[in-house]
């Protein structure tokens, strides 16, 4: 909203909105509007004097400083700034890209997810859920779509969370695992551990191993962070898939390029992946972004070792998950809501 002298900005992303990820499951369950998880990059681009174009990068030309974009013609750059995030795409599993929709990117997840609402409203389906993935992500999905299709009365069937291993919520403490799988229970959620999906149609799904098919009609894939693919081609230093970048969020080999976000990796300083780290790059972006481009001093980013987590629990009702702390009921709900509503009013834009 403060623009460079001289310098042209351009946003690439493949919808006009960006839906916030933080506000997904209290969507999912009903307690928001569809309208209340999107920021208008349309108003953000108008107000800030940039170019919005909606369509997918495909690809970097390192030397010709050059961005492949699915629809339009390459883009030149002079600084570029990489913030893709990640899929759950499950490209190895047969009928996957036809009967199954990812959780990330948000915002096919969330229109599909309403279709299949209408759907189920007008007597065309009943609904049969099925989440893949026990994470955090899943579990929370998994909860948020019980509460709803029980809160609006719909004939169903008890909710399906698939997880390949074990068990389910590895990366949580004890307290916050052993108070989910009681929301779980309270739900009536059927978890499958040890259960390696095999093949998904349109019916559902059968596992390796001969454990016995379920069905489902409509099925997620929540398995955690997965880089886009066409990273591997652009020449960058990756790992695991992921950009590697400095304390300066560069490209560790290729000057000129940032990337923050989900898609990054911070070699220097190793974090899981969540949203709270690209906020708090947001500010540090912004001025190397400027400093590259004027030849100013660069900032450093220091990234937390520990940030709070909120986990939604399908009702209005969450947990949180810090320092081995695992606090829950409506006040927690109330909490995440108010922060989640503070972030996104960042974003309204005044006349």
């Amino acid at each position: 909203m403060n623009p460079a002298p001289g310098v042209s900005v351009t946003v690439v992303n493949p919808q006009a909105k960006a839906p916030y990820t933080g506000m997904l499951p209290g969507f999912i369950a009903g307690h928001y509007d569809r309208s209340a998880l999107d920021i208008d990059l349309v108003k953000l681009a108008r107000r800030a004097g940039a170019r919005l174009i909606t369509d997918f990068a495909t690809g970097i030309d390192v030397a010709g400083k050059q961005v492949s974009l699915a629809e339009r013609p390459d883009i030149a750059y002079d600084t570029l700034s990489v913030d893709i995030g990640i899929t759950t795409k499950l490209p190895i599993i047969a009928g996957a890209a036809q009967h199954a929709v990812s959780a990330k990117p948000l915002g096919p997840f969330a229109n599909q997810w309403e279709a299949f609402l209408t759907r189920s409203k007008r007597d065309e389906v009943t609904p049969q859920i099925a989440v893949i993935g026990g994470g955090v992500a899943g579990v929370e999905l998994a909860l948020a779509m019980a509460y709803r299709v029980q809160s609006e009365g719909f004939e169903t069937t008890p909710v399906k969370l698939i997880e390949a291993k074990p068990d389910i919520l590895r990366e949580t403490g004890s307290a916050v695992r052993r108070k989910l799988r009681r929301e779980l229970n309270h739900y009536g959620i059927n978890v499958i551990t040890n259960a390696r999906v095999k093949k998904i149609t349109a019916s559902g799904m059968a596992f390796e191993a001969g454990l016995k098919d379920v069905q489902a009609n409509f099925v997620v894939t929540a398995t955690g962070a997965r880089p886009h693919n066409w990273l591997s081609e652009t020449g960058l230093k990756l790992h695991e898939g992921y950009i590697e970048v400095d304390d300066r969020l560069r490209s560790i080999n290729t000057p000129g390029i940032f990337a923050a976000g989900d898609c990054a990796h911070m070699a220097f300083a190793p974090r899981p992946k969540a949203g709270v780290f690209a906020v708090r790059q947001a500010p540090v972006l912004l001025n190397n972004l400027r400093a590259d481009l004027s030849g100013r001093k660069m900032r450093l980013y220091r990234p937390q070792k520990s940030y709070l987590k909120l986990i939604s629990t399908g009702r209005k009702s969450a947990i949180t998950d810090k320092w081995g702390l695992a606090p829950k009921g409506k006040f927690i709900w109330r909490l995440k809501d108010k922060i989640d509503r503070d972030f996104m009013d960042q974003f309204q834009m005044t006349p």
